[in-house]
């Protein structure tokens, strides 16, 4: 392991602590995860192993499945409680016999006071519909979701759409989180954004943490969310870079001014978010791993390769089975932000990857257009 950075005092990341039986509350907290994509389900894995450890929370783990028949005809919620593994985008790994699959939005949520939201950002507007009025006002939920919605009033963080639709308190989670490495117990980190609540945040952080999983906490929604959902943009590029074959140091470049500009986006939306965000796991670390080997950038690699004459639509369901990209859209939902606001010129990579995905611009524009608009 390595050693500890020092780092300033507003800085610092909230510890793990261990919560010992006389200090446990008289009422358990009850989690409900819901999603069960990879993240999803690798989530409800990791929270599964700490339910049945800590005496503060229910050993039971509900998990909302949206309900799939397989090629066998059998449902997707039955094959998981039968088997405790989802064999459609985690196969192989078991979740941990006190997760349980549920195909009922509001029968998951019921009785429990601590909700995981997971689910492609592109969904959540749906999925908090379903639930107003189902939700007390004393829940805490956390936000695994990387991406936002763009309403006319500007850009909204799912974040602040679950706390504004559902009236509850939302923390957020975010990392260099490769799903299918953690489900094998791959070290890895991850980051939790809080307002003002260090002691729900020191939860969120127990309820996550392994010993191949270690989060920490840092006062910055979002900042923490914004480097979640912007890093995804900058992984498209970095697959037609890769699909060009344009090589490594041109990668690079795409990824230093990429970072750059989640910046410079961040703080011209919010200028409460810190400079110090960028440098835990959910800034540069999430950016580095999202550009060498996440789906958004594989899609991209095979939308070049193919000189962008297949869609991304028809790509991701061929490559995907199922999962979701977040970059096309995500992209999409910031040019609409820079567009509106005049700020067009300022993000020359997330204008063209926006401009490439939709067909204006031959992906080889990825390099011509960002690197002369960053000089």
């Amino acid at each position: 392991m390595a050693p500890a950075l020092d780092v300033p005092e507003e800085e610092t990341a909230v510890p793990f602590n261990n919560t010992t039986s006389d200090e446990v509350a008289i009422s358990k907290s009850k989690v409900t995860v819901v999603g069960s994509g990879n993240w999803g389900s690798v989530a409800a894995k990791l929270i599964a192993s700490n339910t049945l450890r800590l005496a503060s929370f229910h050993e039971e783990v509900r998990m909302w499945v949206y309900e799939e028949t397989l090629p066998n005809g059998e449902k997707l919620t039955d094959v998981i409680n039968r088997t405790n593994e989802n064999v459609k985008y985690v196969p192989g790994i078991k979740l941990g016999k006190n997760v349980v699959a549920d195909p009922d939005l509001e029968n998951a949520v019921k009785d429990s006071n601590m909700l995981v939201f997971v689910t492609p950002h592109q969904f959540m507007e749906g999925i908090c519909r379903r639930l107003v009025g189902k939700v007390k006002g004393h829940v805490e939920a956390i936000s695994l979701i990387k991406g936002m919605e763009v309403k006319m009033e500007g850009p909204c963080m799912i974040s602040t759409l679950i706390s504004q639709q559902l009236g509850i308190n939302c923390c957020v989670l975010m990392g260099a989180n490769i799903a299918n490495e953690i489900a094998v117990e791959k070290f890895s980190e991850a980051t939790v954004g809080y307002r003002e609540n260090r002691e729900i945040a020191e939860k969120w952080v127990q309820l996550f943490t392994t010993p191949y999983f270690m989060v920490t906490a840092v006062q910055d929604v979002e900042g923490v969310e914004l480097c979640g959902t912007l890093k995804n943009v900058v992984a498209i590029a970095a697959g037609f870079v890769d699909g060009l074959e344009m090589g490594n140091n041109t990668k690079a470049a795409i990824m230093r001014i990429g970072l750059r500009e989640m910046k410079a986006f961040s703080k011209m939306l919010f200028p409460s978010v810190k400079d110090s965000t960028f440098f835990e796991s959910c800034g540069v670390a999430d950016l580095i791993t999202t550009c060498l080997g996440g789906r958004n950038r594989k899609v991209a690699e095979a939308f070049a390769k193919n000189e962008g004459k297949r869609s991304f639509d028809e790509l991701e369901a061929e490559m995907l089975q199922g999962q979701k990209l977040q970059g096309v859209s995500t992209a999409r939902e910031v040019y609409e932000v820079l567009s509106h606001r005049g700020w067009l010129e300022f993000f020359p990579v997330f204008t063209t990857v926006h401009e490439i995905s939709i067909g204006r611009l031959p992906p080889s524009a990825i390099v011509r257009f960002s690197v002369e608009g960053s000089t």
